[in-house]
């Protein structure tokens, strides 16, 4: 039977009315309100603790905070979302910020000002809700408020939160436990009460209830979610599964190695780049560490762990030291120190007055020609010193210098020397005695007196400005307010060319020197970026989305003269990134002797039985296309002042001479 067109049209019609209904009944329908728990209205006050266990959680703060953080970056999942500093509410910090753990405590405000976000996954347009944590950040930069450089660029917390996240780096921070404080404006506004089946929050699948006016906690931890309305809860932060120490201070010996050897095997940045076998290492020492267990022996112990840190070629692993055994080890000295020229010589470039060496006949510039029977070569690269290991071998060479001069005392040593001007050498047996001065006079950090403000500067005869940065372990508030003064003055008077001592900089916050770094430049360059483990993808990681870039201070505070970087082997970690960073688009010039020390690594704490705490490396540094740099070659200069008689006898500083120079050639 035919249906005239009429018919069907209206037939359509009332389809498409009746379709249309459904979907705004359904639209209508409100999602179950969700089962509240203790119910008292709403918090008004949250205290809590914060627990740390990570060695370098304390590193340079001074202003540290707890903020009722904005979460709409992670409902966005953006990244780079900057928490407005309208949202940003202030906790007090109520205990000792510097012994773990330290309490808080923060009150919520009674009309929030937070970003509104609609997670209620019903496809409409709602008000939404405000969803807060609470975490721990630290101020560097200008008022008490956190901007974007100290936010590291933007996001959200990823440890010492109300929350957790997916430890993984390809996992992209996604949250996935503990708490919420979550403002709805009405009762109205749906939330998720559970994760879904993707196991994700705020995504389609989420099961959504309602939530009733204000302020309402939810536990993320529990499945359904948990809905507290409790007026003064606690909520401690927690610390996170990857800035957690880890910790094996509660097994013997022998477990706890096997434990570190996993570890190691598992998460250690530069396996295949050291070309490592952990299974070989674990061969070598397992024996002594098992014999060292079934006598009880706490220094046999420390040996082995101490001979097994010394064994990787890595500056950044530290190793624990018997001060008794080193103090005997090292104590007898014979009152002269050598250096190797650029030549191969190894010649005398101290002697101590009245010392064993001075009394033998011993020369400044004597050529040292062998030890105890020893090619001075051979006896060189036989040395182990005590401030093992490092990654890089122009480090080991300069240590190895001040060390195989070392005995105990009272120790008679072979010495072969050559005196300027004579035609043979001479052999002459010294006893050792009771002299650190030699010891002293060859540290690259000789005059340090530890007094030193990380940032401290002059203006120079020659018109330049010269600056040494000590340290990015300092306050990093003060390392701040000290660098933008000094910049201020230099764009203030005009000042053609700064010169940047890093040479005695041992390291600190690596995110603090690429921001010190910014201040040279007028684009946000990607610096490079950190690859670390992903136990999900089972290889190191570097996540696209959090390469290190420079974050660019004002205009004013830009530096565009002519700018030289000293460099040297105590120029480590950190130093290293910043005089790194510095090399981008040829911005400065590297000038030393030596390359930095080689240190390219980030870094995590563990601890072993019986109170020792150690580090060792998890993060590889790579530059802006994957490769991985610093580590094992330093930061190399440009402009390499030798090592010679004239510059190791200079009366001056010949490698600060050559940076003058350069700049008189360059600003001309």
């Amino acid at each position: 039977m035919r249906i005239s067109r009429s018919v069907s049209w209206t037939v359509a019609l009332l389809a498409l009315v009746a379709g249309s209904l459904s979907v705004v009944a359904a639209q209508d329908a409100a999602p179950p309100p969700a089962t509240i728990v203790n119910d008292e209205g709403g918090p008004v006050s949250v205290t809590g603790e914060v627990a740390y266990s990570n060695g370098f959680f304390t590193l340079g703060a001074d202003e540290p905070l707890i903020i009722l953080e904005d979460e709409a970056g992670f409902v966005d999942r953006n990244r780079g979302y900057i928490i407005p500093e309208s949202t940003q509410v202030l906790g007090k910090i109520t205990s000792d910020f510097y012994t773990s753990p330290f309490s808080y405590t923060i009150d919520l405000p009674i009309e929030p000002s937070g970003s509104l976000r609609d997670v209620d996954q019903d496809g409409g347009s709602d008000t939404g809700v405000m969803v807060y944590g609470i975490a721990y950040w630290t101020n560097i930069w200008g008022d008490p408020f956190l901007q974007e450089r100290d936010l590291y660029g933007g996001g959200w917390s990823g440890a010492y939160a109300s929350f957790t996240i997916d430890p993984d780096p390809s996992a992209k921070a996604e949250v996935n436990g503990g708490k919420y404080i979550v403002y709805a404006p009405d009762d109205q506004q749906g939330f998720p009460s559970g994760f879904g089946d993707d196991g994700k929050l705020f995504t389609e699948d989420d099961p959504i209830v309602t939530l009733p006016q204000g302020y309402t906690i939810v536990d993320m931890d529990s499945d359904p979610f948990t809905f507290d309305r409790s007026k003064f809860p606690v909520i401690d932060l927690i610390e996170g599964e990857g800035s957690e120490q880890k910790d094996f201070s509660d097994q013997s010996y022998t477990e706890a190695f096997d434990s570190m050897i996993e570890m190691f095997r598992e998460n250690y940045a530069y396996t295949e780049f050291k070309n490592i076998d952990w299974d070989a290492k674990k061969a070598e020492f397992m024996p002594r560490m098992e014999e060292a267990e079934a006598d009880n022996d706490f220094y046999a112990y420390q040996r082995v762990l101490r001979d097994f840190i010394w064994s990787i070629p890595d500056g950044h692993l530290s190793a624990p030291t018997d001060n008794q055994e080193f103090n005997e080890a090292i104590s007898g000295g014979m009152g002269l120190a050598i250096r190797e020229l650029d030549d191969g010589r190894v010649i005398v470039n101290h002697i101590t007055a009245g010392g064993p060496a001075e009394e033998a006949g011993i020369e400044l510039k004597a050529e040292i020609i062998s030890i105890n029977g020893k090619p001075i070569d051979e006896a060189l690269s036989e040395t182990v010193p005590w401030s093992s290991p490092f990654s890089a071998e122009h480090v080991l060479r300069l240590q190895q210098l001040r060390y195989v001069l070392r005995f105990p005392l009272d120790t008679d040593v072979e010495l072969e020397y050559q005196n300027p001007g004579d035609s043979e050498s001479t052999t002459v047996t010294l006893k050792t005695i009771d002299e650190r001065e030699s010891l002293a006079f060859s540290s690259f950090n000789v005059g340090a007196t530890g007094f030193e403000l990380p940032v401290q500067y002059q203006y120079l005869d020659s018109g330049y400005v010269y600056v040494t940065i000590d340290s990015f372990a300092d306050s990093d508030n003060l390392t701040i307010k000290l660098w933008e003064r000094m910049i201020s003055t230099l764009n203030g008077y005009q000042i053609p060319g700064l010169i940047i001592d890093m040479r005695r900089n041992g390291g600190g916050s690596g995110f603090l020197a690429d921001q010190m770094a910014a201040y040279f430049f007028d684009e946000p360059l990607v610096t490079g970026n950190s690859a670390t483990y992903d136990a999900s993808l089972g290889e190191f990681y570097a996540d696209p989305e959090l390469e290190s870039k420079y974050i660019l201070p004002s205009e004013d505070l830009r530096y565009h003269g002519e700018v030289v970087v000293l460099v040297g082997p105590s120029c480590s970690s950190a130093c290293e990134f910043f005089s790194y960073n510095m090399t981008l688009e040829d911005r400065a010039t590297i000038v030393g002797q030596y390359p930095s020390g080689g240190l390219g690594g980030g870094q995590a704490t563990y601890a072993m039985p019986d109170g020792i705490q150690l580090q060792y490396s998890i993060g590889r540094n790579e530059d802006a296309d994957g490769n991985i740099i610093i580590e094992g070659t330093g930061v190399v200069p440009t402009v390499k002042v030798p090592v010679d008689e004239e510059t190791l006898f200079s009366t001056g500083d010949p490698v600060l001479e050559a940076a003058i120079t350069y700049l008189d050639e360059a600003t001309q």
